[in-house]
């Protein structure tokens, strides 16, 4: 058995810059691998099919029905496996860890093509590489930044938000440049509403904007935030991690 970490990402500022013909949006965004990570544990069973189950406090939802980014891995790389991902990143919060855990994937099998790993997911190829760096094109194209270790307040809502969705609405509405560091914000504000109410929950509770973590549902601020906020903040899940 293997035992790899997979470390959530946090997308500090993200533009989207325009659109392709076959539908893949174009970004230009800064990320920064985060301290918190799932665990994922690989038995390679070339004789049998592929098994992937997911536990823990974030697994709510997930099935490895193979429409999963980790039974797609194993499906791009031509490996069978019986793999178990302890799910440590929430579900469906804009820190990558879908993206984590089949970036996990691949570098289990040798596959470190960003491009091709593109393919799979616009986060995975900076999955694949962490760190902190500029991230364009539909993700594969990762220019390496010094590191500027750091912490970050993360407070994460009680529900998920749909990636896809968030694009689609972003698409709709014409392609929106937010004032703030995210481009998607408004559209994931259209998607989910609550994320509005949120967002003003931290404001008042912390004293500062908040900025959307990718598409949601994550909000972040720099640095901590004082001991009364996370019961001023319930039930949202409020955590300071360090950050390359």
């Amino acid at each position: 058995m293997q035992r790899l970490l997979a470390p959530a990402k946090l997308t500090l500022s993200l533009r989207v810059v325009g659109t392709r013909p076959d539908g893949y949006h174009l970004i230009d965004a800064e990320m920064t691998t985060l301290g918190v990570a799932d665990v994922v544990e690989i038995v390679e069973t070339p004789d049998s099919e592929s098994v992937v189950e997911y536990r823990g406090e974030f697994a709510e939802g997930l099935v490895g029905d193979g429409r999963d980014l980790v039974s797609r891995a194993l499906h791009h790389v031509g490996r069978r496996a019986k793999v178990s991902v302890q799910k440590n990143i929430p579900h469906g919060g804009g820190l990558g860890g879908g993206s984590a855990d089949c970036a996990a994937i691949l570098r289990w099998a040798g596959h470190l093509d960003p491009l091709s790993a593109a393919s799979l997911g616009a986060d995975v190829p900076f999955c694949l590489i962490g760190g902190r760096a500029r991230v364009r094109g539909i993700g594969e194209l990762i220019e390496p930044l010094a590191h500027r270790s750091g912490t970050v307040t993360l407070i994460v809502p009680p529900f998920s938000v749909s990636t896809p969705a968030v694009y689609a609405a972003w698409d709709a509405m014409g392609g929106p440049t937010a004032p703030g560091a995210n481009d998607l914000e408004p559209a994931a504000c259209s998607v989910e509403p609550r994320l509005v109410d949120w967002k003003r929950r931290i404001e008042d509770a912390v004293g500062i904007t908040p900025t959307l973590a990718g598409s949601g549902a994550t909000w972040f601020v720099t640095g901590n935030v004082d001991d009364d906020a996370p019961s001023r903040l319930s039930p949202a899940r409020v955590t300071t991690v360090e950050h390359c």
